[in-house]
């Protein structure tokens, strides 16, 4: 009995620290995100101080005349990500629709279990399978029938040489679309059964379901799970580093040597002896981190005025 009677005040504490704990954790979370940018902001003062705006607008790159731009760097980060995005987002789409729609349930087992392990394979990876295998493939085969018939278009001019923003973008898609694929699969899993029965009931054909019933009840999951690709797009080293040919270079052609913000940290902070280098690094980074934090809360607010009532939550 003196068991029973203690059991409410037992509660209570563990409901008060429950309480607690999940605050501390959640303030945490953004304790540690300002301190990031604190961090970088601090480290990259002395080069934010001697080049000012001019840093994102301009294009040179000179470490051995002290001169830095980063405007080469942002176009490459964001051409290469919207070239992923929007080779991977169709196919992300397709492959969680098959998964939980059309798929015959033997199969359904096997094709999550490979997404899953494309998912885990380490990045380098496929940096490595960009370089050796499918940028010949680029240069021998896909380069030359771009030009061929798409030439007069200024994306798909130049020598094919199978390194460049092409197999960077392509080989991105690659990356992100397991990812992609994994988390909107499970999001349309969730779809209430009876909703589907019902429309089916109705009349409805296979595509009016997922149309008008599927992809409306899993939009917020969709669309996150869309991001969730682009802030690893957007973030990702070394599997560019090794395809993208990193030049500081503007170009219109998707056959050009390019760079991102995220191959010129990996490829230059060792090298970056001089302070000002070293500082001009940690700015590219604070904007990589800014154009993340930027994108990904464009994102969040779009969701939240576009959710239908009911479901802003």
């Amino acid at each position: 009995m003196a068991g029973l009677k203690d059991t409410p005040r037992h509660s209570s504490w563990m409901e008060t620290g429950f309480r607690f704990l999940t605050w501390g954790a959640g303030f945490f979370i953004l304790i540690l995100l300002l301190a990031m940018m604190a961090v970088l902001i601090y480290d990259a003062w002395p080069a934010i101080q001697k080049f000012g705006l001019d840093f994102l607008i301009s294009t040179e790159w000179n470490p051995v005349l002290g001169k830095f731009g980063a405007l080469t760097t942002i176009i490459g980060t964001l051409v290469s990500t919207a070239l992923a995005m929007i080779l991977a987002v169709p196919l992300a789409l397709g492959v969680a629709l098959f998964l939980t729609e059309m798929a015959p349930d033997f199969l359904r087992p096997v094709f999550g279990t490979a997404i899953e392990l494309l998912a885990a394979i380490p990045s380098i990876i496929y940096g490595m399978w960009g370089l050796f295998i499918f940028a010949p493939i680029l240069a021998d085969h896909v380069q030359p029938w771009l030009s061929e018939h798409l030439g007069f278009l200024p994306l798909f001019q130049g020598p094919p040489m199978g390194i460049g923003m092409l197999n960077a973008g392509i080989v991105l898609a690659v990356m992100i679309l397991p990812f992609m694929a994994s988390v909107i699969r499970d999001m349309l899993l969730m779809t209430p059964q009876v909703l589907k029965e019902s429309a089916y009931g109705l009349g409805a054909t296979t595509w009016e379901v997922i149309w008008q019933v599927v992809m409306p009840y899993g939009r917020r999951g969709i669309v996150g799970g869309l991001f969730l690709g682009l802030g690893r797009a957007l973030g990702e080293t070394m599997a560019v580093t090794f395809v993208i040919g990193n030049a500081h270079e503007l170009s219109w052609s998707l056959f050009d040597p390019a760079n991102t913000i995220a191959s010129t940290l990996a490829n230059e902070f060792t090298e970056a002896a001089d302070p000002i280098y070293l500082s001009a690094l940690v700015e590219l980074g604070l904007v990589l981190f800014l154009i993340t934090f930027v994108v990904l809360g464009l994102a969040e607010w779009w969701l939240r005025h576009t959710a239908p009532r009911g479901l802003e939550k």
